[in-house]
C-alpha cells in the first residue's frame, strides 16, 4: 500500500476551505492540517468551512481538543510534542481508535518509534519545494530497509509528480506533498491530480509485482 497525503500551507489562505474540499472531491484520502501560527478560532473557522463529511480524513497537528467536536479521528504529534508525551498517553488514544502519526528528521530515530503510531513522516527527502535552502538527504542508491521501519514511513520534502515513483522505489510507504500543491494555490487541484496519477501508477505496479510472486 502506497499512501498519498497532502499537508496544508502553514498560513491561512484566501479560499482555502474550497480548495481543500475540491482536493477531497478529487480523491484525497488524508489531509494534514498544520497551521503552527494560527489561533484556535482560525482553525475552527477553517474546519467549519469544510463539509463535515470530510472531517474524518483530516489529521490535526494542533488543538487536539477539537477532535470530539468535529468528529476527527486523526492526531499528529510533532517531533517536539512526541518527546513531551509518554507511551501511556499514546496507548490510551490508540485504545480509543484514534489514528496517530508523528514526524522524524533523522533515520536513526525511526527505530525508536512506538507502535502506537500508524505512520510517521520522514523529511526532508528531496530539496524542499516550500522552503528554499532546505536540503534533502536523498542520495544515489538510497533505500529504506524494512528493519528501519517499525511503523510505515511517509516521505516528505520536495516531492512532486515527477519523483513519486522514485520515492516508492526507495521503499517508502507513501508520500506527503506540500509545496507542489500550495506554491500556486490556483493550480492546487490540478497539481494534486498529477501526483494522484503517479500514486495510481505505483499502486498498479505493486499489484503486478504481487501477482508475479
Amino acid at each position: 500500500m502506497f499512501e498519498l497525503i497532502v499537508i496544508s500551507h502553514e498560513a491561512m489562505l484566501p479560499g482555502e476551505a474550497a480548495i481543500i474540499q475540491q482536493l477531497f472531491e478529487a480523491g484525497l484520502e488524508i489531509f494534514h492540517l498544520r497551521k503552527p501560527g494560527a489561533s484556535e478560532q482560525a482553525i475552527r473557522a477553517l474546519l467549519d468551512a469544510i463539509p463535515a463529511m470530510y472531517h474524518d480524513r483530516i489529521a490535526l497537528h494542533g488543538f487536539h481538543q477539537l477532535v470530539n467536536e468535529y468528529e476527527i479521528r486523526r492526531l499528529h504529534f510533532t517531533e517536539v510534542h512526541r518527546l513531551e508525551t509518554n507511551e501511556t498517553i499514546w496507548s490510551q488514544l490508540w485504545d480509543k481508535n484514534y489514528i496517530l502519526s508523528t514526524s522524524v528528521h533523522e533515520l536513526s530515530v525511526l527505530q525508536t518509534l512506538s507502535h502506537s503510531f500508524r505512520y510517521t513522516f520522514f523529511s526532508p527527502l528531496f530539496d524542499s519545494l516550500s522552503k528554499p535552502g532546505y536540503k534533502g538527504i536523498e542520495e544515489e542508491g538510497f533505500y529504506l530497509g524494512q528493519e528501519c521501519k517499525p511503523v510505515p514511513v511517509i516521505a516528505l520534502g520536495g516531492i512532486d509528480a515527477d519523483n513519486m515513483e522514485k520515492v516508492a522505489a526507495m521503499n517508502f510507504d507513501g508520500a506527503a506533498v506540500l509545496g507542489t500543491i500550495w506554491n500556486d494555490p490556483a493550480k492546487a487541484v490540478d497539481n494534486f491530480k498529477k501526483v494522484k496519477i503517479s500514486e495510481e501508477i505505483i499502486w498498479l505496479n505493486n499489484q503486478h509485482s504481487y501477482r508475479r510472486k
